[in-house]
């Protein structure tokens, strides 16, 4: 690790991720965590702490495995850009170009007697799935059509939905958008149908895909889809709250669907990984693409990808609505969207002090990660508590790395 002091960063001040963190993790809310900060492409803080099992008491390491959810997101974009910048594709294509099953979609409307109510749908584009505008969603929200999703797509939450990816987006097609294209912001499985875009596209299957291109190059030799048996050791326990303010056992290791290979590997939310491997790619979006001599996007590729690509027809903060469904009380964002990940356009909205233009997502177990270009900076904080949001880890972890800066 390099000295804080050499990228203006303060030793003494860093000290406080630990302490800030480590309150949550003495009131029993979260087992533990592994915290990463860089700068200037030098890593300053990389700490473990807590526990990876609370059961077993096996500590937190750093080289700890967690289930990364929908962190999967931005490198499944990384993936779709690595192929529009070969020419395969123009983000305003529509799918249905390359997926035909989406040629002919529908939009919910509402019931009347008993019967479904649509209308037709406009195209849906490569990029609206990329910045969850397409009008699809999820199986766990409380909507008619989200129902519609648990039903039919088995909860799309999961690893892996039976059969395979093809029949997977096959089924998706057969239901109703919540709107119409590129009108509405619904956070979706958009990403999971652009895994399927890659294999079409690239003729590999899509785990092949992020092997070969992305995880390969990177050095990212943890990342994957499941946790092989040799590696079982390093696999984090996944946690949910109980109303007391503590934890139980959601997901042990030694029985974890994780630890065989799935049936069908999702874009949206499949992959496994360490706070290590996720740096890198992370480092390699804040090196505008180029990370350990590889270069995996070009300059501009990586500065559309991680712009707003919210119109001003949609609202100014859409992640607010996400979470207030989803029961975390609307606590507004203060950004827009970009491909696969979230923008920041107004801090003072977000409450929070990173800079306009971050680009950044996070996992239902509440991992997260961003990258701030105007500091040159990325931060990474994993624990193993779903839902997210149950308690501000993503919000201490910005606000302790940024009161570190001194230069």
């Amino acid at each position: 690790m390099a000295e804080p002091e050499s990228v203006g960063m303060s030793s003494e001040r860093l000290q406080r991720i630990g302490k800030g963190l480590g309150r949550l993790i003495d009131a029993g809310h979260i087992p533990g965590t592994v915290s990463l900060v860089a700068r200037r492409g030098k890593i300053v803080h990389f700490e473990a702490a807590g526990l990876r099992s609370v059961e077993a008491e096996l500590p937190m390491e750093r080289d700890t495995i967690f289930r990364l959810y929908s962190q999967t997101k931005p490198v499944t974009g990384a993936a779709v850009m690595m192929l529009f910048e070969e020419g395969h594709f123009l983000m305003t294509d529509p799918v249905a170009k390359y997926l035909p099953e989406f040629a002919d979609m529908e939009v919910y409307l509402g019931e009347q007697d008993g019967e479904i109510q649509t209308e037709p749908a406009g195209p849906i584009t490569i990029q609206q799935l990329a910045t969850h505008t397409a009008g699809l969603t999820y199986g766990f929200f409380p909507t008619p059509v989200g129902k519609m999703y648990a039903e039919v797509l088995d909860a799309p939450t999961e690893t892996s939905p039976p059969d395979s990816l093809e029949a997977w987006v096959e089924a998706l097609a057969e239901l109703p958008l919540v709107a119409q294209p590129g009108t509405e912001w619904h956070y979706s499985v958009g990403m999971d149908v652009l895994g399927r875009l890659v294999e079409v596209v690239s003729g590999m299957s899509f785990g092949e895909f992020l092997q070969q291109r992305i995880f390969d190059p990177l050095g990212m030799v943890d990342t994957g889809f499941h946790v092989p048996a040799d590696k079982l050791d390093r696999f984090a326990s996944n946690y949910t709250p109980t109303p007391d303010g503590g934890m139980q056992l959601a997901d042990a290791p030694e029985t974890s669907s994780y630890r065989q290979p799935p049936a069908v590997e999702m874009g949206g939310g499949g992959l496994v990984g360490t706070v290590g491997d996720y740096l890198r790619f992370a480092q390699m979006l804040a090196n505008k693409g180029e990370y350990g001599g590889q270069r995996l996007l070009g300059r501009r590729t990586v500065e559309f990808m991680t712009a707003n690509h919210l119109t001003p027809d949609f609202p100014d903060d859409p992640m607010t609505t996400l979470f207030g469904m989803l029961g975390g009380g609307g606590r507004a964002w203060g950004a827009g969207f970009g491909i696969t990940g979230s923008v920041i356009t107004n801090p003072a909205t977000s409450g929070l002090p990173a800079s306009p233009g971050t680009y950044a997502w996070g996992g239902a177990a509440t991992t997260h990660f961003w990258v701030d270009y105007e500091e040159d900076l990325v931060g990474i904080v994993h624990t193993q508590l779903l839902p997210d949001g149950t308690y501000p880890v993503r919000d201490l972890m910005q606000i302790l790395t940024y009161q570190a800066i001194i230069d």
